[in-house]
């Protein structure tokens, strides 16, 4: 039985190396295609939230059939959250494997939003370019979610946390004693662990409300949070990313810990694969930059893995904060895509690949 079922675990992980070089194949001449036309010279233009809230608007008008626009919450100043589906049968919960792709819980890293905004377009404007039939086989077989902008108010006034006001760490003082709250310490992740351990998971950072890493009063204390939990609680999904920016490296669970999460074969599996096609470096465990980038509590990857059994990563994409150069934010959201596209293929069959790890 061990044998066997290590022989179908090989196979799906071997299968999952093949559909990424078969992607990365066509697309990377997609990429040179496209990118030797660009002549663009002045800055890159990013979305502000007003400008992206058009932009989905116009898409979900004009690709209704492929395209739902909702809005999962509210943020403190009155921003909707933006939610986007993508599939052939965009009103119909199906039966088929999700994917989800957020961009934007730092409100200061801004090229995760763009490659959002650049795979919702790509998809919905060759859904029948016949040579490209991949796109259309994935919209066929995935239900695809994305949340382009989870901290907007943190967009707009460019900074890393939300805008809601803090009433000190634990939300129990009368005044108000600073503002914003990093959403990507908010999600319900072993809260009590940073008291246990306070250097190792940094409380002297998490813990006072006017630090750009305050985690919160309490998990999902935030509009941002609440809404991404009930959403996600409401829906099915196999695979997330994360974005974030910068420094070209790729997390999952359980980093903060030596323990290994119960299906590290496929998380590395997935995650070697997004690294072959982005050039991405792969944190694993033992790895000596893991006490710097891995000990998180509170993050989305974490939270998803205990609450959904999601293969979810967090992608740190691009070699700088916000990338000026509209080639290299081009290149950022062609690459990206084309992962993407791996990912909702290999969604196909990442539950028979635990059913199989799992047996073992």
């Amino acid at each position: 039985m061990k044998t066997a079922s290590f022989a179908r675990i090989r196979l799906g992980i071997t299968a999952g190396f093949c559909i990424a070089v078969m992607l990365f194949v066509p697309f990377t001449s997609a990429i040179s295609d496209q990118t030797s036309s660009q002549t663009v010279t002045e800055p890159y233009q990013y979305h502000t939230y007003d400008a992206l809230t058009d932009e989905l608007h116009s898409l979900q008008e004009n690709y209704s059939s492929l395209m739902s626009l909702s809005s999962i919450g509210k943020t403190y100043e009155g921003r909707d959250l933006w939610m986007v589906k993508l599939s052939d049968n965009v009103e119909t919960e199906e039966e088929e494997p999700g994917v989800l792709f957020m961009a934007a819980h730092h409100g200061n890293e801004w090229p995760g939003v763009e490659i959002c905004l650049f795979f919702i377009r790509y998809m919905l404007e060759n859904a029948q370019n016949s040579s490209l039939p991949e796109v259309q086989n994935v919209l066929n077989t995935t239900q695809i979610y994305l949340i382009p902008m989870v901290n907007p108010d943190g967009v707009t006034a460019d900074t890393r946390k939300n805008c809601a006001p803090n009433h000190g760490p634990f939300g129990k003082k009368p005044t108000i004693t600073s503002y914003g709250v990093n959403l990507n310490r908010n999600y319900d992740d072993p809260w009590f662990l940073a008291y246990l351990f306070p250097l190792r998971y940094y409380l002297p950072m998490i813990l006072p409300d006017a630090s750009f890493n305050y985690r919160g009063p309490y998990p999902f204390s935030e509009n941002e949070t609440q809404a991404v939990k009930h959403f996600t609680e409401a829906h099915n999904f196999s695979i997330s990313i994360s974005y974030h920016s910068y420094g070209e490296f790729i997390i999952y669970p359980w980093m903060h810990t030596t323990k290994q999460t119960p299906d590290e074969m496929l998380f590395r599996s997935v995650g070697e694969n997004i690294s072959l096609i982005n050039g991405y470096y792969l944190l694993v465990k033992n790895d000596r930059l893991i006490p710097l980038y891995g000990g998180t509590l509170g993050s989305s990857e974490n939270w998803l893995y205990r609450e959904k059994g999601a293969l979810a990563y967090t992608v740190e994409v691009g070699n700088e904060r916000r990338p000026t150069s509209p080639q290299v934010v081009f290149n950022l959201c062609m690459t990206q895509t084309t992962v993407h596209l791996y990912l909702c293929q290999r969604a196909q069959t990442i539950e028979s690949e635990k059913a199989a790890l799992h047996q073992t």
